[in-house]
């Protein structure tokens, strides 16, 4: 009984050994995978963390790359802005320049007209004392300017005085004509053309023409001596009819055609 209480003894502590280091192995090879997933773990934590890290590392690079592309698309926008303002400065420019060009040539051209215009008025004139010369000529020019108001002051009243006696000659001159006209008539002398003695008129060779109104008074005069007067009734341009005062010729004289007429009274002068 103590053999088999032995034997159970022993089976139970072998089979408790037996357990026990089964279990110590099972424990150990828990431990071991406990440890190799604990190392694992680490393993992967550090990788993650380190992939995190990474991860932030490239982001920050990415986030740099992103600023950096927006700098450089602001500044790619900036010099495109530049680009056109540079362009548009130097279509400005190359308009200035052209004017500048053509000013220049005109200067130019004006400097030869300058050189012609020098060479015209001299050996001794140049650029250097031009100013001087131009100073010298434009006293000159009113020297000659205040001469010229001085001669057109003289002509001007020589004008008026040329007028005033081209008026006093030609009011003389009507005088002198109106004169001449009174004297040819004081002169003038008719013929009577035609005589009718039943009606007691005649008719003269001259008429309004020569001077003759309805108030002119007419004598009739033969060889010189005066044998009666005549009165005006009708004048023409080329002759008159004038009524014969009958009580003013002589005894026994008729008119007859060929006898002369003169005026009564000479005009007045």
């Amino acid at each position: 009984m103590k053999a088999i209480l032995y034997i159970i003894a022993i089976l139970a502590t072998g089979g408790a050994a037996y357990f026990s280091f089964d279990h110590s192995v099972k424990f150990k090879a828990q431990q071991k995978v406990r440890i190799e997933a604990i190392e694992t773990n680490r393993v992967v934590t550090a990788n993650a963390e380190g992939t995190e890290k990474e991860l932030k590392i490239e982001q920050g690079v990415l986030k740099t790359v992103k600023d950096q592309r927006e700098e450089t698309t602001q500044s790619i926008a900036a010099l495109k802005s530049n680009e056109t303002g540079l362009k548009r400065q130097v279509g400005e420019l190359d308009g200035t320049l052209e004017e500048q060009n053509q000013e220049k040539a005109s200067l130019q051209k004006t400097i030869e007209e300058i050189k012609l215009v020098l060479k015209e008025l001299g050996n001794d004139v140049t650029l250097d004392n031009l100013a001087k010369k131009i100073d010298e000529v434009t006293e000159n020019k009113k020297n000659l300017e205040r001469q010229l108001e001085e001669k057109e002051t003289l002509v001007a009243a020589a004008e008026k005085k040329l007028a005033k006696n081209k008026d006093e000659a030609d009011r003389l001159t009507q005088i002198k004509m109106k004169r001449n006209v009174r004297i040819s008539r004081n002169a003038m002398e008719a013929v009577i053309t035609a005589v009718n003695q039943d009606w007691g008129f005649v008719v003269i060779g001259a008429g309004s023409n020569t001077g003759f109104t309805p108030q002119t008074s007419l004598l009739v005069k033969r060889d010189g001596r005066l044998i009666g007067r005549l009165r005006p009734s009708a004048i023409e341009p080329t002759q008159t009819i004038a009524d014969i005062i009958l009580e003013s010729l002589a005894a026994g004289v008729r008119l007859q055609p060929g006898d002369r007429v003169i005026l009564a009274k000479p005009a007045s002068l």
